[in-house]
């Protein structure tokens, strides 16, 4: 429907007509309970009723505007007491509003629709004990398809809910609730956005803890914490550890913001079948169940899980508090949640290594969509909605988090802190653009912030540093520049604070680095007149100490240290950055990737830092599907196979390492022998001294043997007896996918792409079954269905559907001309459909140029 789709020149012209003064909305979730049987409720659109008061004030009496509500149907619509035609106002997603006086209120009386795909509200039936779990997720822009709204972030305005609910429920929103006569109560919120209310309801297992702060004018601030989870999962829930971090972020915050947590209460919901990571929603944060650790997992996965927690508890300031007024500006939110994220992380917990994990992996993220042909500036040109949902990218994210750490770098910490501080106090509860924040910062930091803010937030790209040395007879440095180099789709050269590291083995065989100076880059060669003199290094490190945003190169001396020392640099975050830059030299064609596969084999068990040894192992596996020259593939994976069972075997017994090691062997195993001692390690033939396989492991030990062929549907179906979960049927339905045979392909497709019966989750495993590198030959036939699919999925399904499938079904992993041209052609065919749809099958054909370009590199090193 077109009025889905809302666009920026629609809500500006409605932000300029409307102000809202407050939200009612009564939710009846009664009918939540009954049928459970999946099939069974898939088969018709299960309804809830709606009814939204709204009031709301309109600056030309007499206009016209809308209402946004997406609902199967409407009951009644009355707008200031005269009763209006539903089918006449009404088209599926917007209620015509004419004639409006200066005071208004509207109230709406829907049956809206439950949601299997993650988007509204959510329903979800426990497969291991039939009860049924309720959420909502919105952003951008799906609350309206639980009450009738104004589906903008700049129309803020208090809410009032009011839930009835099965007998025996609980249910949760963003003020405190209290069950009276059968009704849950909710109090007011203050003035919020709409994407980001929140109700869940249902039998959750809810454990609660109080937060406590006394500030220097003597008033204290008393949060009620909540943390809750589905009943399967309470015996594996570690509630202790998630409020240990809450509290630390909360004063961390405190500490620095010096704004008062401003919503009350603070729960945190983890829930099935989540699309997200998390979300903000202030006072009843949602999170994906995943984070809730069935078995034993790194220290890698609690470092991640306390850095989306602080994450999103810094969006109730960057946000909530103060929010963008249209999702040009996302950045607003998500960037500074994501510095924000890991610089709490690394100043308030016992994860240290914090800024570790952001140069290896968030970068890479930002690195990968910052080459992109969709790439854009920080700043982003947002049209509509659709644009909206596809900019929750790495560039909003990783890359906006990037440009941030720069900026304090260029501004100073105390500064950029300062800055904040007053952003909060002059635009509490209200909306923001990009100069609202820079002004700010110009205040407190006394820099230039228009200059640095068309640099780094209004142009796209990543530039290129590299190190141009050149030495004197006596083996000292006469002169060490810095050269900066920009694509030329993106040509722009950007200023840089970054450190540059000189290193040099010790006489114990260690490469430490002994000399270091800091320099503003600026155009295409910058001279670092502090390091003259200095003796020669073995290797030059630009950017050390990750303080910019960039892609690191190596001048050839360096590079070639790094090919025979790179395992003995002692600093973790200096070694993080080399392997970022070699794994970039290696997608952009300048190293072949059997040689990067190689510094895997060679050095990866040396990697005391166990988030990157985790993205060695994820960098390498896709060397080996997508950069490698096909006929190298079975040897460059006989190899990795061979060299993770060798670190397995040599890993401390009960170690992280040893665990990694051990979930890396399944993804490359392939070899008969491979197979035979994963299936012994399952059925207790064989044992690898101090590795548990608990019942987690066991499914990543299931999904290789189900593509090789060894676990047929009786073996899963056994192992599904084990452990009847609902995270257990995921993992079936993923290795049932999986198998190599052309009737199961054809039947994970059908499910996906025929059939609108499976749940986002249930969808996403299958698509991860079906696409298996081992199995190029049986999925080749669906590179033209593919192509004549996806218009219709687009149009057919909910947007998050539609960019799984999308995404997920890309025959990527055909890769050949004829696929590239195969994209080619639809693309040229259908100039005028949807902008995200092209957008997204844009991007992939783009991995798949470069995974050929790297291809090509490879086969030529292999002579």
């Amino acid at each position: 429907m077109p009025g889905e789709n809302l666009s920026r020149d629609e809500a500006q012209e409605r932000a300029a007509l409307l102000s809202v003064d407050s939200y009612e909305v009564s939710l009846d979730l009664r009918s939540a309970v009954g049928e459970t049987d999946p099939d069974a409720a898939a088969a018709a659109p299960r309804t809830f009723r709606s009814v939204t008061t709204l009031r709301f004030r309109c600056a030309e009496p007499g206009a016209a505007s809308f209402a946004d509500l997406i609902a199967p149907s409407v009951t009644a619509v009355s707008l200031n007491g005269k009763d209006l035609d539903p089918s006449e106002v009404f088209d599926g997603s917007r209620i015509r509003l004419e004639d409006l006086a200066a005071d208004n209120e509207l109230v709406v009386d829907a049956q809206c629709a439950y949601s299997r795909t993650g988007e509204g509200m959510h329903r979800f039936v426990d497969p291991e004990d039939g009860e049924v779990y309720l959420y909502t997720q919105y952003e951008p822009a799906d609350s309206r398809r639980v009450f009738t709204n104004f589906e903008q972030p700049d129309l803020k305005a208090p809410f009032r809910f009011e839930v009835r609910a099965p007998e025996g429920w609980t249910v949760w929103s963003n003020g405190v609730g209290e069950l009276t006569d059968g009704v849950w109560q909710f109090a007011e919120t203050k003035p919020i956005s709409t994407y980001i209310t929140a109700v869940a309801a249902g039998p959750y297992h809810y454990v609660t803890d109080s937060y406590s702060r006394t500030f220097d004018d003597g008033t204290t601030l008393e949060i009620p914490l909540g943390a809750m989870c589905r009943k399967g999962l309470a015996p594996h829930f570690d509630s202790d550890d998630v409020f240990l971090v809450t509290k630390q972020g909360l004063d961390f915050f405190h500490d620095h913001f010096d704004y008062p947590y401003p919503f009350g209460k603070y729960d945190q919901a983890f829930v099935p079948e989540y699309n997200l990571g998390a979300m903000e929603n202030p006072g009843l944060v949602t999170f994906r169940e995943e984070f809730i650790f069935r078995g034993k997992v790194t220290q890698a996965s609690y470092e991640s899980r306390a850095n989306v927690i602080l994450h999103e508890m810094a969006h109730m300031w960057f946000g909530d508090l103060v929010t963008m007024e249209w999702w040009d500006d996302l950045w607003l939110k998500e960037s500074f949640a994501d510095f924000m994220g890991a610089f709490s992380l690394v100043g308030a917990t016992r994860f240290k290594d914090g800024w570790i994990t952001f140069a290896n992996r968030r970068k890479a993220w930002a690195y990968r969509a910052d080459q992109l042909p969709s790439t854009h500036p920080v700043t982003a040109d947002i049209r509509d909605l659709q644009d909206a949902k596809l900019n929750f990218d790495g560039i909003t994210y990783a890359k906006g988090a990037s440009v941030l750490k720069q900026l304090v770098a260029y501004v100073g910490q105390d500064a950029f802190l300062e800055g904040a501080r007053r952003y909060f106090k002059r635009n509490a509860y209200g909306n923001t653009r990009l100069g609202d924040l820079l002004s700010v910062l110009e205040e407190t930091s006394g820099r230039d912030m228009a200059a640095w803010s068309r640099s780094w937030l209004q142009t796209a790209g990543v530039n290129s540093l590299t190190p141009q040395v050149i030495l004197s007879a006596e083996a000292r440095i006469t002169e060490l520049a810095v050269l900066q180099e920009a694509a030329e789709s993106h040509p722009e050269l950007r200023p840089h604070r970054v450190a540059v590291g000189l290193y040099r083995r010790t006489p114990e065989g260690a490469l430490e680095r002994y000399a270091r100076a800091e320099v503003d880059v600026h155009g295409p060669r910058t001279v670092v007149g502090e390091l003259v003199g200095a003796e020669a290094p073995e290797l030059v490190l630009v950017n050390d100490d990750d303080l910019t945003y960039c892609k690191i190169r190596f001048d050839e001396n360096s590079l070639a240290t790094l090919r025979e020392r790179l395992g003995e640099i002692t600093d973790p975050l200096a070694r993080a950055l080399c392997w970022s830059a070699l794994w970039n030299l290696t997608r952009d064609a300048l190293m072949p990737a059997r040689d990067f596969i190689d510094l895997v084999l060679r050095f990866a068990g040396r990697e005391s830092d166990i988030g990157v040894l985790q993205m060695l192992h994820a960098w390498a596996n896709s060397a080996l599907t997508h950069y490698v020259a096909p006929d190298w593939r079975a040897e460059g994976g006989r190899l990795l196979a061979e060299g993770a069972l060798k670190e397995l075997r040599l890993a401390e017994p009960g170690s992280q390492h040893q665990l990694t090691w051990a979930r890396f062997f399944a993804a490359v195993a392939s070899g008969e022998a491979d197979l035979q001692l994963l299936q012994g390690l399952l059925d207790g033939t064989a044992k690898i001294d101090g590795l548990e396989v608990d019942q987690e492991l066991r499914w990543a030990f299931q999904e290789p043997l189900a593509a090789h062929g060894v676990a047929d549907e009786s073996a899963l179906a056994a192992e599904l007896a084990r452990d009847d979960t609902a995270s257990g049927k995921r993992h079936q339905v993923r290795c049932l996918a999986a198998r190599p045979s052309a009737a199961v392909k054809a039947q994970a497709w059908a499910a996906v792409v025929e059939s609108d019966t499976l749940s986002n989750a249930l969808v996403e495993a299958t698509i991860a079954g079906f696409t298996q590198p081992s199995q190029r030959e049986l999925t080749a036939p669906y590179t033209a269905k593919y192509f004549a699919a996806i218009e219709r999925i687009w149009a057919d399904r909910s947007i998050q559907i539609g960019m799984d499938v999308v995404k997920g079904l890309f025959p990527s992993l055909q890769d050949s001309q004829e696929t590239l041209d195969a994209a080619d052609t639809w693309l040229t065919a259908h100039e005028n459909a949807a902008p995200a749809l092209r957008r997204l099958v844009l991007e992939a054909r783009d991995d798949l140029a470069r995974a050929l370009r790297g291809q090509a590199c490879d086969g030529v090193a292999a002579g």
